[in-house]
């Protein structure tokens, strides 16, 4: 007779109300969004032009040192109340999102983890003063197979010495540290890599030309070049053949930026969607009269709140100790909704403002640009669901 497995143990639960210091700084960061980003926002996005004052002023809000802890200078907040930030910048401008998203989350946090003391004294305080930070992962021929990667780094006496190419880095050229996982053993695949702290500074190191994206104009991609790149070798995260686990790590919490990136994007899209669709007369009236722009309206709202509730919830057990064994599937899950929910919102959008969605005159109309690429970046849909599908059936 066939005996019965015991039952997974239950997710913990959580509360969904905000402490009154979470609530505090989401309405902070929501005033200063709303106040000093989104004004200029159409503007920067159509010059292309990198947001360094606004970057300035997060820095004097303590919006750059989320992550790192207070012994170093940073806020040490929680994953939960970094994703309320995340959303409310990006709410008024996915590019200066994802510019705070990626220096707190793909850089300060994987040195804050991995790094030894004496890296963290020396890098984190530039950090939280307001250095921005960056991440190079991906390659020219090596995006999500990291496996494959062909940067490398070798030990030369108090030294490692880095020759390679870095494709697609946020904030590259406006960064101070850089976040480089690069091959340093003769082992093929994911066991040969490791992981550093690289400034920008180091000889031997370039940033090439920016990208010319489709969206997010006024965020700084670009690639960046190693060529005899020398830094100590103390600038090691973690220990050698240690950059594959210490990348998924950065992954797993990384995600959790991104879909409050795609929140913050889908909740813009049902405002702006909403105020269009009361004022804009058709068929003797405003359109928000008619059931089909309704209804659209409804689907937006109610996937922006599943969205929501997914991401807080995969927020609040990210960093419990002891790690739960949830939380890599919950990030990849909590990005998948989000962003392919936002996609399908900026399209409904662009929908309900008709031939003036495709206008670039029209907040919609960046914003379906913009979206497109939270779908892609910290994993495809297709890598999350990879991801999903492993831990289900393991």
């Amino acid at each position: 007779m066939a005996t019965l497995e015991a039952p997974p143990a239950a997710p913990p639960a959580v509360d969904f109300s905000l402490s009154e210091d979470q609530q505090l700084l989401r309405d902070e960061v929501r005033r200063f969004s709303e106040e000093r980003i989104l004004p200029g926002e159409a503007e920067r996005a159509a010059e292309h032009r990198f947001p360094e004052e606004i970057v300035a002023e997060m820095a004097e809000l303590g919006l750059l040192g989320m992550l790192i802890g207070e012994e170093h200078g940073g806020a040490g907040v929680d994953p939960l109340t970094y994703c309320l930030a995340v959303e409310e910048l990006s709410r008024a401008s996915a590019a200066v999102g994802v510019t705070m998203s990626v220096s707190n989350s793909v850089c300060a946090w994987p040195i804050s983890r991995f790094g030894s003391e004496e890296v963290k004294r020396r890098v984190l305080p530039e950090l939280a003063a307001g250095a921005l930070g960056a991440f190079g992962l991906t390659e020219p021929g090596s995006g999500s197979d990291v496996a494959s990667m062909r940067t490398s780094a070798r030990r030369d006496g108090d030294s490692w010495v880095l020759d390679g190419e870095k494709a697609w880095i946020t904030n590259a050229g406006f960064a101070r540290w850089y976040v480089v996982v690069a091959r340093t053993g003769p082992d093929p695949g994911k066991r040969g890599l490791s992981a550093f702290a690289v400034p920008a500074d180091a000889p031997g190191f370039a940033v090439g030309r920016p990208e010319e994206k489709m969206g997010l104009t006024s965020s700084r991609t670009a690639p960046i070049h190693f060529t005899g790149c020398r830094i100590p070798a103390g600038n090691l995260l973690g220990t050698e053949g240690q950059g594959f686990k210490i990348a998924l790590a950065v992954l797993d919490h990384s995600r959790l930026g991104i879909a409050s990136q795609a929140i913050g994007i889908h909740q813009r899209a049902l405002e702006v969607s909403t105020a269009y669709a009361k004022e804009r007369e058709q068929f003797g009236g405003p359109i928000v009269e008619l059931q089909a722009i309704r209804f659209k309206l409804a689907t937006m709202a109610t996937e922006l709140a599943a969205a929501r509730a997914l991401t807080w919830y995969a927020a609040s057990i990210a960093e419990r100790t002891p790690r739960h064994p949830d939380a890599p599937r919950l990030a990849s899950q909590a990005k998948l909704y989000a962003s392919e929910a936002a996609n399908r919102a900026c399209y409904e959008g662009v929908q309900i403002h008709g031939g003036n969605g495709f206008h670039a005159d029209y907040e919609i109309s960046r914003l379906f640009r913009d979206v497109r690429v939270t779908a892609i970046y910290e994993g495809t849909s297709e890598i999350q669901r990879m991801v999903i599908a492993r831990h289900l059936l393991h």
